[in-house]
């Protein structure tokens, strides 16, 4: 579970405030900085962990069925990295397939075989409904809205709670509107505020009522293992849910290698119900003779097993964890008396939520840019990059050195403190 800082309220006047964090902003301004805290990616450090990569599979070709790897063919991927990726991400290896090197890329290509096909359940292609819309819990990934952007999918947005998408408006929204075929989830460490999703919400998802009959629940585990703490929580199996509960087509589950090996090249995965990979691999048959295969083979052969998996996640942990303290230990003493923000503790994935005062974060996001230092858009969290509130900023500790990071941390929270003065002093000037 996500946990929010609670912080006193200041009891100097705004007004002195204002003039002491202007001193630090022209301070800022002054070291002539040129830092970036913009996306999640992982940092050198990282992909070094996997250096051994660029030298597997050696002289080797075949998988561990004897398949020659260098040929067209196994359209499911290698079955012994399904094997190690199964119980990770909840998934039946039957039911898996290991495909591409981006989730991204098959969670677009489900989009697209959705419109421009049949899913099992559909009466018709999505691309024959006047109209389709996908819920999109807040804050979210940018990268789901920038898809349903780009195919014209409206997007309604749900508010997050610390135990996944408010369940009671998910089904009172999906009960109504048969035009509603899906929602985002990002069930483990959600992207941006490291929620884990509840039992409970895992199983209303799976067993709610929904207006259109191929309703899809787009399950982007991107952040399964990736732990920051001795605490790895599991959440509930949503395959398994569904097929309990009477819908068994309901889930597509998306995972990757890509923040665990090599970013730019990793090895992606599908799993859902026999219907919906037989669709999938059915469809997928018509743009690709085969996955590439020798990626598989050298990741099979350097993870070895789920140990293997666990002890590498283990160093990417040693290496991220020291930047997330440090975030929240800047944050805690830059602004812990100010009453001017609230942020996430995730105890796993790559972000940390920053809440600033209303209206707000695209403020802070530009005077930190004038300082030199690259943030995500303000918005970037919901649907159309428009936060109503204007008050959520992701921040992304994982690339920059921890030096960096420190020094980001600081100056963000100087530009907190700067706009959120400059707003108290303004609203009591009224």
């Amino acid at each position: 579970m996500t946990t929010t800082a609670q912080v006193p309220a200041d009891s100097v006047p705004p007004a002195v405030r204002l003039e002491e964090a202007r001193r630090d902003y022209a301070d800022l301004l002054g070291q002539g900085l040129k830092l970036d805290l913009t996306r999640g990616k992982p940092s050198a450090r990282q992909l070094d962990l996997a250096a051994d990569l660029l030298s597997l599979p050696g002289d080797r070709y075949t998988a561990a069925d004897g398949t020659d790897c260098r040929n067209y063919g196994s359209p499911d991927g290698l079955r012994e990295l399904r094997d190690i990726f199964s119980g990770f991400l909840q998934a039946p290896v039957d039911q898996l397939l290991a495909v591409g090197n981006s989730s991204l890329e098959l969670m677009h290509d489900c989009l697209i075989h959705a419109l421009l096909g049949t899913l099992p359940g559909a009466e018709r292609r999505w691309a024959d409904e006047e109209r389709i819309a996908f819920l999109c819990p807040v804050p979210g990934y940018d990268r789901h809205f920038a898809l349903c952007e780009r195919y014209g999918i409206d997007m309604i947005p749900v508010p997050m709670t610390d135990a996944g998408p408010d369940l009671g408006e998910v089904e009172r929204l999906v009960a109504a509107d048969p035009a509603i075929k899906g929602i985002w989830c990002v069930p483990k460490y959600s992207n941006p505020d490291g929620t884990c999703y509840s039992d409970e919400v895992v199983r209303g998802l799976a067993s709610m009522r929904t207006a259109a009959p191929d309703f899809r629940i787009f399950w982007d585990n991107a952040y399964a293992v990736h732990h920051l703490t001795d605490e790895e929580p599991e959440v509930a199996d949503v395959l398994a849910a569904c097929a309990e509960a009477g819908n068994p087509d309901r889930a597509f589950v998306f995972g990757s290698t890509s923040k665990i090996t090599l970013a730019g090249a990793g090895v992606a995965f599908f799993g859902s119900s026999p219907a919906n990979i037989a669709w999938l691999r059915g469809r997928s048959a018509k743009r690709s003779i085969g996955p590439d295969k020798i990626n598989q083979l050298r990741h099979a052969l350097f993870l070895r097993d789920a140990d293997g998996v666990r002890a590498h996640m283990r160093k990417h942990r040693a290496v991220l964890r020291p930047k997330f303290d440090a975030v929240l230990r800047g944050f805690a003493e830059a602004l812990g008396d100010t009453g001017l923000a609230t942020w996430s503790t995730p105890k796993g994935g790559y972000f940390i939520v920053l809440n600033v005062p209303d209206g707000c974060a695209g403020e802070v996001v530009r005077r930190a840019k004038e300082a030199g230092i690259a943030l995500t858009p303000a918005g970037a969290t919901h649907p159309y990059g428009q936060d109503p509130k204007d008050s959520v900023i992701r921040i992304s500790p994982s690339y920059p050195d921890l030096e960096e990071v420190e020094q980001i941390i600081r100056g963000v929270a100087t530009c907190v403190r700067l706009v959120g003065y400059e707003k108290l002093v303004a609203d009591a000037a009224k």
